[in-house]
């Protein structure tokens, strides 16, 4: 057996703004760092063999916090596949601005639907579309060997995961929420199915969600 531990990043600014990130290369803050130490603090006894990230440095960042407070040793790989959704026209707005523009109705579906489309960005239909795949084809197989595995992303990517993992319909994807911080740990058996959850340092920061 395997653990798969997923881990959204801390907060940034934008996310205290009410701001959607998508692809914006936004740091984390102060606060932030200090969730992603807190988050480390919920790691402590589970041997952590590859950990992967996106490409984007609030989720390095993240990452780095959790090392120095670990002081873990093993390979990173930042991976362009696990980066957060992208906002297209909606990127670095408000997202309380876009409601008023776009009304509720319209607005939900931006935010919460599987495959409503945004114009110059991704659903989240898109976003399951490069998860999903790069899991199977890399980090499954390590699993599969029993090597425990730490993700730290962005909350659609992992959003995306967990509704593969935990064969989330579409429609109820919609209620997933994860807090900054928030630590979820996956029991994988050598088969690679999923045998048990448990969910870490989740009463954290839940920003503008």
């Amino acid at each position: 057996m395997a653990y798969l531990i997923l881990v959204r990043h801390g907060v940034t600014n934008w996310n205290v703004e009410g701001k959607w990130h998508g692809w914006s290369d936004i740091p984390l803050n102060n606060e932030g760092k200090r969730q992603a130490r807190e988050t480390a603090e919920a790691l402590k006894g589970i041997k952590i063999d590859s950990v992967y990230t996106s490409d984007l440095s609030r989720t390095i960042q993240t990452y780095e916090e959790i090392c120095s407070k670990l002081n873990l040793v093993c390979p990173v790989i930042n991976e362009p596949a696990l980066k957060e959704r992208h906002y297209g026209i909606y990127a670095g707005k408000n997202k309380w601005e876009v409601e008023k523009q776009v009304g509720k109705e319209e607005f939900v579906a931006i935010r919460r639907s599987f495959d409503h489309p945004i114009p110059e960005g991704e659903s989240l239909k898109d976003v399951y579309k490069r998860v999903v795949p790069y899991y199977q084809d890399k980090i499954l197989k390590q699993l599969k060997k029993g090597e425990n595995i730490l993700i730290v992303s962005s909350g659609n990517s992992l959003r995306a995961l967990i509704k593969y993992l935990e064969n989330i319909s579409d429609e109820d994807i919609s209620k997933l929420n994860l807090n900054f911080g928030e630590v979820i740990i996956y029991e994988i058996e050598k088969n690679g199915e999923v045998v048990g959850k448990e969910i870490r340092a989740s009463n954290l920061y839940q920003g503008k969600a």
